[in-house]
């Protein structure tokens, strides 16, 4: 039977690999995917109940409902002082992967090049890919921050490069790009026509009372940038599936027209718990309140292992740590943790060629959880000297 060459182009990622083979542990601690523990708000839940009671379960219009793009445009322009109209702005997709891909698929033809940052989300590089574009990859570093340059930027455009991808705060290294960082993207793209695709799902995630800010804000940005978010992480809803994207009228027009070709729809209960959580919840600290404690503790606890290292992360609830003076590729002490101690993270190659000396840890367990967890990987790394 044949299989297209796009399909099998595309790998299974690192980060589900070892949360599929840490499934076959009994007493693992499961620190791969960013799928936060915590439960939504009770009202979000009630929302979400109500409206399979009430018969809320069909289909919406492709781009969403009409309600939940308004309190979405309502948040947005509080959030960002960047007025947009709901009709014709606002997409409400089936979490911000689709929004991603929908975004990528309305500008890329085959050959086109969209430049990313490494340490990057994987499924930039794969969405790329699946429609027949090119990823270029730009690598960033720790001890700058992972601070964009823009003469590394400059020297990667091509006469085929179309869009760039940024990602603030970062998945996987909880960095904030600074302004100066945003400047020169903004300045690049205006100077070679590009559309920037910016991802800030995390943006609610951010610590010590930083304030987000974003490149749609920039002078000249907000013709052609497409901002795109999610209710995953910071309302707790990964598995409601609503993500939307925000941006010029006629990249959402082409993302809806594709919407109705690929799910129609973002799941009615899930959008009704939407508005729910922007309506009553868009103010609630308590998520970000519970990671920042678990981020504080992570940091100095895993600091004070020897031979393990990692920035403290601005948002998001990843650590991104530097395992270099330990003489082990990202792949072999990913794994060897897995087999010897049962603690899965995700190998640092997964998020780019030049990251293989570093794995990601994603903090959504509670703290008594993590605490055991830190001891095992301090247990492993002792045990590797012997």
């Amino acid at each position: 039977m044949k299989t297209s060459k796009s399909a099998q182009a595309i790998e299974l990622s690192l980060t589900r690999h070892l949360f599929n083979m840490a499934k076959e542990y009994d007493n693992v601690i499961d620190l791969t995917l960013g799928d936060p523990d915590l439960p939504p708000s009770e009202t979000i839940r009630k929302a979400a109940c109500d409206a399979v009671m009430a018969g809320k379960t069909r289909y919406s219009a492709n781009a969403g409902l009409l309600s939940l793009r308004e309190v979405i445009a309502e948040n947005f322009e509080k959030e960002y002082s960047v007025a947009v109209q709901p009709s014709k702005n606002v997409m409400v997709t089936v979490g911000g992967m689709e929004a991603l891909y929908l975004s990528l698929a309305s500008i890329v033809d085959d050959g086109d090049e969209v430049i990313i940052f490494a340490p990057y989300y994987v499924n930039y590089r794969q969405m790329v890919r699946m429609c027949g574009g090119v990823p270029v990859v730009i690598n960033t570093l720790e001890e700058n921050g992972y601070a964009i340059k823009e003469d590394a930027l400059r020297a990667a455009i091509t006469e085929k490069t179309i869009a760039v991808i940024i990602n603030t705060p970062s998945n996987p290294t909880g960095a904030v790009l600074n302004y100066s960082s945003l400047e020169a993207v903004a300045k690049v793209a205006e100077e070679y026509d590009l559309t920037v695709i910016s991802d800030e799902v995390y943006k609610n995630l951010i610590y010590d009372n930083k304030q987000h800010c974003s490149i749609i804000n920039i002078d000249g940005m907000a013709k052609r940038t497409l901002v795109i978010d999610s209710l995953s992480k910071r309302f707790a809803m990964t598995g409601y599936r609503v993500g939307f994207a925000v941006g010029y009228e006629e990249i959402i027009a082409n993302m809806t027209k594709l919407q109705e070709n690929i799910a129609a729809c973002a799941p009615l209960p899930s959008q009704h718990a939407g508005i729910a959580a922007f309506l009553n919840c868009a103010d609630d600290r308590f998520i970000v309140d519970e990671f920042e404690e678990r981020r504080n503790f992570m940091y100095e606890a895993i600091n004070s292992i020897e031979g393990l290292s990692c920035i403290k992360p601005a948002a998001t609830f990843y650590l991104f740590v530097n395992i270099d003076s330990l003489g082990l590729d990202s792949k072999s002490f990913a794994y060897q943790l897995l087999e010897k101690e049962q603690v899965a993270v995700v190998p640092g190659i997964t998020y780019g060629d030049n990251y293989d000396n570093y794995f990601r840890i994603a903090y959504t367990m509670k703290i008594d959880v993590l605490e055991k967890a830190v001891e095992r990987i301090r247990r492993f790394v002792e045990g590797l000297d012997k």
